[in-house]
């Protein structure tokens, strides 16, 4: 799916326009979890804009394209997640099945409309959270459903140094504590194609 938002730009939310990817990614993921029954399928953000069943496999993400006209952000955000597809990985009614086999439960399988329309009014819920709140307001029900805790990286590739996640800083960028010093901010490389396996602490002049 494929939605439009508009944002200003002198807002909490426009101060910190990265932000949007991590909201969408939990949007789908509450539009599953926050269902009676359906609250321990292992579904999962991982930073910054996957969907995941537990840390093992994607089902899902986020792409997002953001233009700013004036004093608006108008943000065009791609979101797929395979509901209903069992190839070539794993789907969200997979999860359920297994669940069903192993707490020998009856949840049933869901819809890709029903998902989709949860999903757009989870985000709805959760932009209206941070505008008025801003990172504080969200970040906990974040933190309970991403991947990352305690999550042991190298920096810059697989010889650097070892590192752990710790969070997100106020611009949704990772946050992680080298053994021996201070939490840092880190950004992608910008060249790699799994994002957390090739950080880099950002320079600053």
């Amino acid at each position: 799916m494929t939605l439009l938002v508009s944002i200003p730009l002198s807002s909490p939310l426009g101060q910190r326009i990265a932000f949007v990817q991590h909201l969408m990614s939990m949007a789908v993921v509450e539009a599953v979890r926050t269902l009676p029954g359906y609250e321990d399928i292992e579904l999962k953000v991982k930073w910054p804009n996957d969907i995941y069943y537990s840390n093992l496999m994607k089902l899902g993400g986020v792409l997002v394209n953001s233009t700013l006209m004036g004093k608006t952000f108008h943000i065009l955000i791609g979101c797929g997640f395979n509901v209903a597809n069992s190839n070539p990985t794993i789907c969200i009614n997979d999860l359920i099945c297994e669940h069903n086999k192993r707490y020998n439960g009856r949840l049933p399988a869901l819809r890709v409309d029903t998902l989709i329309g949860r999903s757009v009014t989870a985000l709805e819920r959760l932009i209206h959270v941070f505008q008025k709140e801003g990172p504080d307001g969200v970040l906990p029900s974040y933190y309970k459903y991403w991947v990352h805790s305690g999550q042991q990286i190298r920096l810059g590739g697989e010889d650097g140094p070892l590192a752990w996640i710790v969070g997100v800083d106020d611009s949704g960028f990772l946050q992680i504590l080298q053994e021996g010093k201070d939490v840092v901010t880190v950004h992608p490389d910008g060249n790699s194609f799994d994002m957390i396996r090739n950080l880099i602490i950002p320079k600053h002049s």
